[in-house]
């Protein structure tokens, strides 16, 4: 599932796309295709995302909400607009460029008020100007649930992702199965600090590295990392191999359905 950084890339691009002026929107697909009469040749006002969540406005009740989930993807051509190819559930043409969302889990449109509901119960975004980490400390500080569970939640951060979980843990050298309450707060306010600059740095990469520059490829004389994430990483999808610190072998377990990744040597157990 796409992490923060790829909705609010994604905003950005249509924003700089579509923004402004008047769009042609249509659902080839037919699923969203009332909803698509309403608002074809309309302005789009305002693109945004907060946490997974991608927000588009057209006016104050013409919001159009799009959660990717697993599998939806936005593709991006200049136009002319090519025939739709595969499930297109919409697409959006603009003066220069068109647009089509395929396989997402939600493309709805809803209120001013649905959107306020929707934000309500997301946690704070850190890609967002109006975050507020106080919010996600509250949480996290209250809870005996391990942190690196809460580090999912949405509804204490939003748009933190198994990626971004994994390799802030080891960054701030946190054993996964620390109970949130047990967190100091001062680490907490480092914690979300580097979250705020690496997924700002996702943002402008459209990928996530997080090794610091003295464990590069280029410092330690290592082979880049090859696989479909391309990112520079300690410790995500590096199971069963060294960990590129201490030497230790990289483990990989279940946490509430999904993998967890982690160095034992620089993450001791609390």
């Amino acid at each position: 599932m796409p992490e923060g950084h790829t909705l609010h890339r994604l905003a950005r691009s249509h924003q700089r796309l579509f923004g402004k002026a008047p769009v042609a929107v249509s659902s080839p697909q037919g699923r969203f295709e009332a909803s698509a009469k309403l608002l074809d040749g309309l302005v789009l006002q305002r693109a945004e995302a907060h946490g997974k969540h991608l927000f588009h406005r057209y006016g104050p009740d013409q919001v159009v909400h799009v959660h990717l989930g697993l599998y939806g993807t936005f593709s991006e051509s200049p136009v002319p607009a090519a025939p739709p190819r595969g499930q297109v559930r919409m697409r959006l043409v603009g003066a220069t460029h068109y647009t089509d969302l395929r396989g997402p889990n939600a493309c709805e449109l809803i209120t001013g008020a649905e959107v306020r509901a929707i934000r309500a119960r997301l946690g704070p975004d850190p890609l967002r100007r109006d975050a507020d980490p106080e919010l996600a400390w509250t949480r996290i500080s209250r809870s005996r649930t391990p942190l690196a569970a809460q580090l999912m939640d949405q509804k204490t951060v939003a748009g933190v992702g198994n990626v971004y979980r994994a390799e802030l843990l080891y960054r701030h050298g946190i054993d996964p199965m620390l109970p949130g309450r047990s967190l100091p707060r001062e680490q907490w306010d480092a914690m979300w600090a580097d979250l705020v600059a690496l997924m700002r740095d996702g943002v402008r990469r459209g990928r996530i590295d997080t090794v610091r520059p003295e464990h590069e490829p280029k410092a330690t004389g290592r082979a880049p990392r090859q696989d479909r994430h391309g990112g520079e990483v300690y410790v995500y999808r590096r199971h069963d191999q060294d960990c590129l610190v201490c030497g230790d072998t990289v483990r990989k377990a279940d946490l509430a359905g999904r993998n967890l990744y982690w160095c034992p040597t620089c993450q001791p157990a609390f």
